[in-house]
């Protein structure tokens, strides 16, 4: 069969076929600029009339850049800053958790990719005042035991002590979390999952600040999060619009032949190779029997790998 391709996710969340090729290329920055502009805008469209807005800023991440103070992917700022703190009571649609659990329990203590930082509207200047809020979108150089992931992980707690809201995205199944407490994909631990949304609100206390720790798997949508703001604002964003709109917009699917498994696909779980090679048969099977794949993605039935597997071969022949 020759490459099927199509502009349009076919997976319903993260594209295993673009993240694992990525990774193993280390062609994640092109994905990451162009991501945090989507998230950047997507925040603002919602936000502003909550009375905040969004600013790209420099991330806590390493590039090898001289100088400046640790800046965002995403900032958050409040419109209005004089209203009143109230703490946040809105619960996760996953697991939350006091800041402090999230921990080890000696970890407690202490610039660049492109952030987000969101900021009070009435904000006179960015430069000076505190945001709200700060998103980070990780990148393979700033996780592991590096140097330069030592450094991003210092950099947020000090954001965290500072008291903003911190979230951290984590889209890489190939490298472990950057808190040793969650269970790490990468080696294969049977309860751990490939990604993950971490939103940490230090207010009012640091180690009692609530955690929401966002987990999700290969072929399931990105979750839809509450992100706390100030006086008890939140905002319950859909982290699959802008994914949607810079894989679309930036026409990623172009690079990726749905006959063909992701590379390192023996890096995914059981579980996950399954999801994935039963995506794959629906997606073949619906090119060949001429459907236009702009239109999906589509329902997949559950199948087993090694039904999944013979199938992907046959239709691969026909």
């Amino acid at each position: 069969m020759k490459p099927v391709r199509s502009v349009k996710n076919q997976y319903p969340g993260i594209n295993p076929h673009l993240h694992s090729y990525w990774q193993a290329e280390g062609e994640w920055s092109s994905f990451h600029t162009r991501h945090i502009v989507h998230l950047a805008d997507t925040l603002m469209a919602q936000l502003r009339p909550l009375g905040y807005i969004t600013k790209l800023e420099q991330s806590l991440q390493i590039r090898r850049e001289k100088g400046g103070s640790p800046k965002s992917d995403v900032l958050i700022s409040d419109l209005n800053p004089q209203r009143q703190f109230q703490p946040s009571t809105t619960m996760a649609m996953a697991q939350t958790i006091p800041f402090g659990e999230l921990l080890d329990e000696d970890e407690l203590s202490e610039t660049p990719f492109w952030a987000v930082a969101v900021y009070p509207f009435e904000s006179k200047d960015m430069q000076t005042d505190a945001p709200v809020a700060w998103v980070e979108l990780l990148s393979p150089s700033n996780k592991g035991n590096s140097g330069d992931a030592q450094a991003y992980q210092r950099k947020r707690l000090d954001l965290l002590i500072n008291g903003l809201v911190f979230i951290e995205l984590d889209y890489l199944h190939e490298s472990s979390p950057t808190f040793r407490t969650i269970f790490d994909y990468s080696i294969g631990h049977l309860q751990a999952h490939p990604y993950r949304i971490i939103i940490i609100d230090p207010r009012p206390i640091l180690e009692k600040g609530p955690t929401q720790v966002i987990p999700f798997d290969v072929d399931k949508p990105l979750p839809i999060a509450t992100i706390p703001l100030n006086a008890g604002d939140t905002l319950d964003f859909d982290f699959g619009l802008p994914y949607r709109k810079t894989l679309e917009e930036g026409y990623y699917g172009d690079f990726v032949d749905y006959s063909q498994f992701p590379l390192n696909f023996e890096r995914y779980s059981p579980a996950d190779q399954a999801r994935i090679a039963a995506r794959m048969v629906t997606v073949l099977d619906k090119a060949q029997q001429g459907i236009d794949l702009e239109t999906g993605p589509f329902a997949v039935e559950p199948v087993a790998l090694e039904e999944a597997l013979t199938r992907i071969a046959a239709l691969n022949n026909a």
